[in-house]
């Protein structure tokens, strides 16, 4: 066990950049990609499950129906020529391992106390995009803090097993 806690290795992949001038851009994104601007049929599941009026539901019954929504909207917006992109960032690396809290980079990639934007595709049902900030810390480097909730109360550090 290391000074962060328990790791698990997991293969994915990890796209960052600094944050400078482009603060706002990612910002942008991070609202976007974050569950305050779910879409309206994901929003109003959140909703029935909350007061309770979705308990008799089947949860995959339920899952199927969003991500059919959403896949819906997806080929709507391919038939507009309207398409969800994201600005490209600067450099992409794999994952060696992640845990409550931290990542954990097979190279050391991250200068110390520099803010960093960055995505992390995870594949799940529905598939899901993690967008955290996080900042780089003493050490080595390639060790990541991983929780863009509460990104203004601190942003975690990055380090090196």
């Amino acid at each position: 066990m290391s000074d962060w806690g328990r790791v698990v290795r997991v293969p994915l992949s990890l796209e960052w950049e600094r944050v400078e001038a482009r603060e706002g851009e990612f910002e942008r994104e991070f609202l976007l990609l974050s569950d305050l601007e779910d879409d309206p049929v994901g929003q109003w599941v959140k909703m029935a499950k909350a007061k309770g009026e979705a308990k008799y539901s089947d949860e995959l019954t339920l899952k199927l129906l969003v991500a059919l929504h959403q896949k819906i909207d997806t080929l709507t917006k391919l038939l507009q020529n309207e398409s969800r992109e994201y600005p490209a960032l600067a450099f992409k690396g794999a994952v060696e391992s992640i845990g409550h809290g931290v990542v954990v980079m097979q190279e050391s990639v991250f200068k110390s106390q520099e803010l960093y934007y960055a995505r992390i595709n995870l594949p799940v049902f529905p598939q899901r995009i993690v967008p955290p900030f996080f900042r780089g810390a003493r050490g080595e480097g390639g060790k990541a803090s991983e929780n863009p909730r509460q990104r203004s109360e601190g942003l975690g550090h990055l380090y090196r097993l």
